[in-house]
């Protein structure tokens, strides 16, 4: 096995391309948007790219992701092999066991278990009445951040993604109440990852939030061959508001803070 730096989008298309919905968010951090702020590493075996993992340099904190569908060897070995190469503080998308590899370089702290869950069921999202939901623009930013404040202060919004018009909304008496964004979108890869999806404390339970994502989906449906997203294993309530849409589970990965050790004297 050789552990290698990646530079080649389709050689590492075609290995995320073998699970599209595991991989949706590294699938469309390939998308030109998002490459300059990438940095790849693959396990080869031979010629086979057995396994690759992504350090995406976001706004805050970089991210590290190496999920799998099956056998966690590959990402474990990858894992060990690029624990030096990697930021001293990085938020990870791991399986436990990928997260347990970078314990000798790491204080690993564990920040929740999450589905991975896939729009499978189209005859669900049609049934969604969208009536009243808006598409938000750049000019919209005051009111975004606003309800951000209140509903959702820890959130992962990237303002520049205002400008796919990707983001949709509900309004009540001049005020943003509803929103469902995305944090990944691609027409070349065809995949999107929804994300910032929350409404009003005062107007939640009213299925506003299913409407705004619903309306969402429906504007991407015929670009995007996958539209995905995250979400908390304990969260019933949103998982609920998904699976009513048309969403099903297809995985669970854990998200894990992980810090460099101090390096020792010897």
């Amino acid at each position: 096995m050789k552990i290698v730096c990646l530079h080649d989008k389709e050689e590492i298309a075609d290995v995320l391309a073998r699970d599209p919905g595991l991989n949706i968010y590294a699938i469309g951090d390939l998308d030109p948007f998002f490459w300059p702020s990438t940095t790849w590493y693959g396990l080869r075996e031979g010629q086979e790219l057995r396994q690759v993992a992504l350090v995406y340099a976001g706004p805050d904190l970089p991210i590290l992701m190496a999920l799998e569908s099956g056998d966690p060897g590959p990402t474990i070995e990858l894992l060990r092999g690029i624990a030096y190469l990697l930021p001293r503080r990085v938020h990870a998308h791991l399986s436990p066991a990928a997260a347990a590899a970078l314990e000798p370089e790491y204080d690993i702290r564990p920040d929740g278990n999450y589905l991975r869950m896939e729009l499978t069921d189209f005859d669900r999202l049609d049934a969604i009445d969208t009536a009243g939901v808006a598409q938000l623009g750049p000019a919209d930013r005051p009111a975004i951040d606003e309800l951000y404040r209140v509903a959702y202060p820890g959130n992962w919004f990237d303002p520049r993604m205002l400008e796919t018009e990707r983001y949709f909304g509900i309004w009540r008496d001049g005020a943003l109440i509803s929103i469902a964004g995305i944090h990944v979108y691609s027409t070349h890869y065809r995949v999107a990852a929804l994300g910032n999806i929350t409404t009003h404390p005062e107007h939640r339970g009213r299925g506003l939030a299913a409407r705004a994502t619903a309306a969402l989906c429906q504007a991407m449906r015929h670009d995007i061959n996958h539209i995905g997203l995250n979400v908390n294993a304990e969260n019933s309530s949103a998982i609920a508001c998904y699976r009513s849409i048309g969403f099903e589970r297809i995985a669970e990965y854990g998200e894990f803070m992980l810090t460099a050790r101090p390096v020792q004297d010897h």
